[in-house]
């Protein structure tokens, strides 16, 4: 073993790991800018949507509107999506996805910048509710060719006007002028509006980003531990090659000035009289003639050998771990 296999190694890992997070798709993503995204004050997002500069900018404040709705046990709602999806095999198949919301915006303080809610689709994080049944449950909300004994899920995410909210996107104005004409609205009374741009997803979550992270990877624990492995195991590796690297270079230095460290260091022999080789033989190799410096094929196939190994044992853990689809449990509300 040689730092440099250590190092591949560690890349192997590395890339491994960053292979499982990419398998949780655009809940990947959501997750990766909810922890980079930089955090500005709704003002300086008002004064970007004025300015026309276009950055993807976190806000944070109170969720506000003049006309919420109530749900069942008449929580004030700014926003509500219920999707309805059916068992196809291992997955599952939406057939409605219905969508009730008013315009609301985030406050904070005297600052108020609206959100764009058509805009919001993967990046609408909170926790779900959840409900399971049979087809035969829903009569009326499900396709006619569907059989009634078929598993039905009822997921609905909503928002209310009372919590606080953390917002991700490009600050724009609804109804930008074609000029800034003498006389125009001063960046506080334009009607900036949160909304998707810049190749990114409108962001928004009710949770703290530590509570957000583990909604995104709900039910995925097996995936997000595998991950967390290969990641460190990676980083482990690396950091050892390095050290060992170093190490290799500083033991000749320091045996001059330790002498107990002189047995670490290699010791070159003198040539013998007789021939170590066969005729012909190249001296940097084991015999087998001209060629390559060494055996870097026995490397090739290490590294080779460590990422198949890698590779099936994050599969089989996996698999494992992965928790069974919940069973149908009686009639949906």
């Amino acid at each position: 073993m040689t730092p440099l296999l250590l190092a591949a190694a560690g890349l192997v890992a590395l890339g491994l790991g960053g292979a499982v997070l990419r398998t949780f798709g655009s809940r990947f993503r959501v997750g990766r800018l909810l922890a980079t995204t930089p955090r500005v004050t709704i003002a300086e997002a008002i004064e970007m949507a004025g300015s026309g500069r276009r950055r993807y900018v976190r806000v944070e404040g109170r969720i506000d509107a003049e006309d919420e709705f109530e749900d069942v046990d008449h929580r004030p709602l700014v926003f509500r999506r219920t999707r309805l999806e059916s068992r196809a095999g291992r997955g599952w198949h939406q057939f409605v996805d219905h969508r009730q919301a008013v315009d609301f915006e985030i406050r904070e303080g005297l600052d108020a910048i609206a959100i764009d809610h058509a805009a919001l689709d993967t990046g609408l994080v909170v926790v779900p509710r959840e409900s399971t049944g049979t087809a035969g449950d829903l009569p009326d909300h499900v396709p006619p060719d569907l059989a009634a004994d078929t598993p039905v899920r009822a997921t609905i995410h909503q928002l209310s006007s009372v919590e606080h909210a953390i917002v991700l996107g490009v600050p724009d104005l609804a109804d930008r002028p074609p000029a800034d004409p003498p006389g125009s609205p001063a960046p506080s009374e334009l009607h900036a509006t949160m909304t998707a741009g810049l190749g990114r997803p409108l962001v928004l979550t009710v949770l703290e980003p530590g509570e957000a992270m583990r909604v995104l990877a709900a039910n995925d624990r097996g995936r997000t531990r595998a991950a967390a492995v290969c990641l460190v195991a990676g980083a482990a590796l690396l950091i050892a090659s390095v050290a060992w690297a170093a190490l290799a270079a500083l033991v000749p230095g320091l045996a001059v000035l330790l002498p107990g460290l002189v047995a670490l260091v290699p010791t070159a022999r003198a040539a013998s009289p007789e021939a170590s080789a066969v005729a012909g033989g190249d001296p940097r190799s084991n015999g087998q003639g001209p060629g390559l410096v060494g055996t870097p094929g026995l490397a090739i196939l290490g590294v080779i050998a460590i990422g198949v190994a890698a590779v099936l044992a994050t599969t089989v853990y996996v698999r494992l771990t992965r928790p069974p689809e919940p069973p149908p449990k009686g009639r949906m509300r």
